[in-house]
């Protein structure tokens, strides 16, 4: 079930069949998967099951709080977070694609308790979230948004699983029935100083997991690299824009491609923007899916690494990716961590 719209250049999906019983509406929405991540590996879904007051107090909340002084933004500055990478990060502290991004942030995830089994084995990635104290509903705004954007993405990789001819719960049986979910809240400021105004809000990169869902305010900005070159992906009201991973990527081999994209903020205003990640358990081992296994080797892409080359478990090649973005905590608080230890591996985790 794909339209679009001549005003626009990535299609958009209806994937409220995913939600339901009529097998021959599922497949619809499949093909139209299937065919969007060919060709560019982004789309816009509407369908989705996300209350619209769900974002509406999302981005409230979320204004309220970047309009704190630093002093205050800094109570929660990601450096509290410890390894379990939480927090707030001020202008030009995330590097993307080496380079200081022109925005600041909140990392949020799945929230453990102290005692949960993976936070007291140590896991990198895993603990509690840092809620603010002010504004007082932003927490309860960040939860609501992402138990219900979950679902539409576990809802979504039914569809995927499909679109590959594969059994519709594929992905949940076999990567994402304890998924790796991280969140994050982005500002990217109207007024900077003049040594900013050039740099892009993030520069352009690949995302690593698996599915990408993200909701953006009404001011735009994101830019996204097709076989034509860059086009604009401007938000579409009540729709979420979607885009694969890197591994994706490389669980299908090649036949889905993550997809090059940035951000600069044009408009004069402040942009908000809301993506999830839903990955692969922080255990999980990636082994591409057999009848897709790739048997040539590609020229390098834009930034010379291979997905295809990996082997081992997502938390190891998650941990290798995100230092990458904080480099200094990384070097504080991951370095102990490269590894998902044997004795920290989920032993009844077995790929289907």
């Amino acid at each position: 079930m794909m339209t679009r719209d001549p005003m626009l250049s990535l299609p958009v999906i209806d994937m409220t069949p995913l939600f339901g019983d009529d097998d021959k509406a599922r497949q619809q929405v499949a093909r139209a998967i299937d065919t969007a991540c060919r060709k560019v590996g982004f789309f816009y879904v509407v369908g989705h099951a996300i209350p619209s007051q769900c974002l509406t107090d999302l981005e409230a909340e979320s204004r309220a709080f970047f309009a704190l002084p630093l002093t205050e933004k800094m109570q929660v500055a990601m450096a509290r977070g410890g390894a379990a990478w939480r927090g707030y990060f001020p202008v030009g502290n995330e590097l993307t694609s080496g380079k200081p991004d022109n925005k600041e942030g909140l990392y949020f995830g799945s929230d453990l308790p102290n005692d949960h089994p993976r936070v007291r084995g140590g896991w990198p990635l895993h603990g509690a979230n840092l809620w603010p104290s002010k504004p007082a509903g932003l927490r309860n705004a960040v939860e609501t948004y992402m138990t219900a954007t979950t679902r539409a993405g576990q809802a979504l990789l039914e569809g995927i699983s499909l679109s590959l001819g594969l059994d519709r719960y594929y992905f949940l049986n076999t990567y994402t029935a304890n998924p790796t979910v991280l969140f994050r809240v982005f500002h990217y400021p109207a007024e900077m100083p003049e040594s900013w105004r050039e740099s892009w809000g993030a520069g352009a990169h690949c995302d690593y997991g698996l599915l990408t869902l993200l909701a953006q305010d009404r001011y735009g900005g994101l830019e996204v690299k097709t076989p034509n070159g860059w086009i604009q992906a401007p938000p579409i009201e009540g729709a979420l824009v979607c885009n694969i991973g890197d591994m994706l990527e490389r669980l299908t081999g090649g036949t889905y491609r993550s997809t090059l994209h940035r951000v600069m903020n044009r408009s004069g205003h402040d942009r908000l923007s809301f993506p999830l990640f839903l990955d692969p358990d922080f255990a999980a081992e990636i082994v591409p899916l057999p009848r897709l296994a790739r048997d040539h080797i590609d020229a390098p892409r834009w930034d010379g690494e291979d997905p295809h080359i990996f082997s081992g478990r997502y938390g190891d090649y998650l941990l290798s990716k995100v230092a990458k973005v904080f480099p200094t905590l990384g070097a504080d608080h991951l370095e102990h961590g490269t590894t998902v230890s044997p004795e920290h591996q989920n032993k009844d985790f077995q790929p289907q």
